[in-house]
């Protein structure tokens, strides 16, 4: 039996594994091409613990992933609107893929959605991550394909959605 899953605020302390977390999903799921600059976003936790919510889930003592929370006037939101809570950079450590890892993620973005009263969740996933687009298919997301968009030429984002679900 694994150990549970806590997901907290990250410290100071946490920044160096939640950039090596970051870095090392998104490589291993094929998300970083090569020369591209991404890599150092996803490296920077402090710049997102600075200007948005940066959560970390932590299994017998050791972070295993992180999600970034981007409230409205972040620079981080992308394609959030009122009514919505908006994350990002969700990333599990490889290690830890299909162990419930993002699912704790989800749920504490799901938690800070009721407590801001929004209505539903966003998210972009990049039309080549199949496998991500796949696990939020089946935690009940669905495209919203008026925000999908391209921040950079050859990544091609789609917006997913899902509502808030009550609390149990």
């Amino acid at each position: 039996m694994q150990e549970a899953i806590t997901v907290r605020p990250a410290r100071e302390d946490d920044l160096e594994d939640v950039a090596r977390i970051s870095t090392e999903a998104y490589a291993a799921a094929g998300q970083l091409d090569p020369g591209s600059t991404y890599g150092d976003v996803l490296a920077d936790a402090a710049a997102r613990r600075d200007s948005a919510v940066l959560l970390v889930a932590e299994r017998a003592g050791r972070i295993v992933g992180t999600v970034t929370i981007c409230p409205e006037g972040s620079p981080f939101a992308e394609i959030g609107r009122h009514g919505e809570v908006e994350f990002r950079f969700l990333a599990v450590d490889p290690a830890a893929w299909r162990s419930g890892v993002a699912d704790a993620l989800i749920e504490a973005c799901e938690d800070q959605a009721r407590s801001a009263h929004a209505e539903r969740l966003a998210i972009c996933v990049r039309d080549t991550n199949t496998g991500a687009a796949e696990m939020y298919e089946r935690r009940g997301f669905t495209r919203m394909p008026d925000r999908d968009w391209t921040p950079v030429p050859g990544v091609n984002l789609h917006a997913l959605r899902r509502d808030v679900l009550p609390s149990d």
